[in-house]
């Protein structure tokens, strides 16, 4: 099948844009060049303002299969990650059975093989992510595992982590966690300060991120190993790793999109679907955040995608469950809430390059002969996202009926 894309707009995350004709064919980059002949037989895309990208990867994403395939499986967080313009996603372990052997990260990787885009598995620290007992590390890596987290279930005890990052030491092992001090948090429900006062919530103190953030970061330094900070919301989080950087300890960090766009006033309606780890914060927070991205403190942006069904969903606030869905909308949101403070190109940098960049990953290459592995979209294009147009098992969002600026054309995966 050959595909030409007409006067594309050609983003690659670092040099300036430029118009090219793009011609496809087998899942290759068959030729670059200005007026390509529209081959016999070939279809066309081309709007007035049609770009590209190398595609899109997506880290942390919350698949739930096997085990939760009530709230997402493979196929359907696939196709919210094309709905979303990402051509390859990195899966938590937060599964059952848990993604804690090579047996399930071979589940996986052949699974993964018939869908449009690229399935990462992201083995399990612990067994079963109950932060006891180290799981097989090494037999996961030799299997396909691109890292170790235990996912939404932050790793609470420290003697485990600095085993972890030391073990994984032999192969250069990356080691993610999310930064969540479960007891300090215990019982929280938003971001605690004056709007949780006023609302009568218990809060999640920032105190909770920031302790973990820095005992992480000690290990790190006492191990010498790899370490990725997933999800960081507050400003001093934020200067925690810019610190460590400067240091030189290799460590690379993270932020959902939500938090960059949006701080606690979102849940003065208590609505649930506003629930989510790490809570919206306050503005100067996320002011941080933007700034940590701006100078490189945050390496990319991810979606947080985490599915629930209706009836963990619509329930009274303090009983509904923790996340939202986001693979469909974090373009659309930057391009919405972040237009005058992120480029096009800046975004390629962050959904692209830099989460390729941490976990090891070759970078998708627009060039004749090149596997054709690209995120088509209109950074300009206004739409709503409408309850039919969710790919996803779950709706938990609170986008439906939100209108949009920049929207997904569509990718191809070089498959």
């Amino acid at each position: 099948m050959q595909v030409l894309l007409k006067n594309a707009h050609l983003f690659d995350g670092i040099s300036k844009s430029r118009v090219q004709d793009i011609l496809l064919k087998d899942g290759l980059i068959e030729a670059i060049g200005d007026q390509i002949p529209l081959p016999q037989g070939a279809a066309l895309w081309e709007s007035s303002n049609l770009c590209v990208s190398p595609g899109w990867l997506d880290v942390g994403v919350y698949a739930a299969d096997p085990g939760f395939e009530h709230r997402e499986d493979l196929t359907s967080a696939a196709a919210a990650a094309v709905a979303g313009g990402f051509t390859a996603m990195a899966c938590f372990p937060n599964t059952d059975p848990a993604l804690h052997t090579k047996s399930e990260i071979l589940y996986v990787k052949n699974k993964a093989n018939d869908l449009p885009v690229y399935c990462y598995p992201i083995g399990a620290v612990s067994q079963s992510c109950e932060g006891k007992d180290l799981a097989e590390l090494f037999d996961m890596h030799a299997a396909g595992a691109v890292a170790f987290s235990d996912g939404k279930r932050s790793v609470q005890d420290a003697g485990l982590l600095l085993r972890a990052l030391q073990y994984a030491k032999a192969f250069d092992g990356l080691i993610i966690n999310v930064p969540h001090h479960k007891t300090i948090a215990a019982g929280g429900q938003m971001h605690e300060g004056l709007m949780s006062t006023s609302l009568g919530l218990k809060g999640l103190p920032a105190l909770a991120e920031e302790l973990m953030v820095q005992r992480d970061l000690s290990l790190l330094e006492y191990s010498e190993g790899r370490l990725h900070i997933h999800l960081i919301s507050t400003a001093k989080s934020v200067a925690l790793v810019r610190a460590a950087k400067q240091a030189g300890l290799q460590v690379s960090c993270s932020v959902a999109v939500a938090n960059l766009c949006f701080s606690e006033e979102k849940l003065a309606e208590f609505d649930s679907n506003w629930k989510i780890v790490p809570p919206l914060r306050n503005k100067a927070d996320a002011d941080a955040l933007l700034e940590g991205l701006a100078d490189g403190t945050i390496d990319f942006i991810c979606s947080n995608h985490s599915p629930w069904h209706e009836e963990a969903k619509n329930l009274e606030f303090t009983y509904a469950e923790f996340g939202m869905i986001g693979l469909e909308t974090v373009f659309s949101l930057c391009r919405t809430f972040l237009d005058k403070k992120l480029t096009v190109n800046d975004l390629v940098e962050k959904l692209s390059l830099a989460p390729r960049r941490v976990l090891g990953l070759p970078i998708p290459k627009i060039t004749k002969g090149e596997r054709a592995e690209l995120t088509v979209f209109d950074p300009e294009l206004e739409w709503v996202l409408e309850a039919k147009d969710i790919r996803s098992k779950s709706s938990n969002t609170p986008f439906i009926g939100q209108k949009f600026k920049g929207k997904v054309l569509g990718v191809f995966s070089g498959k």
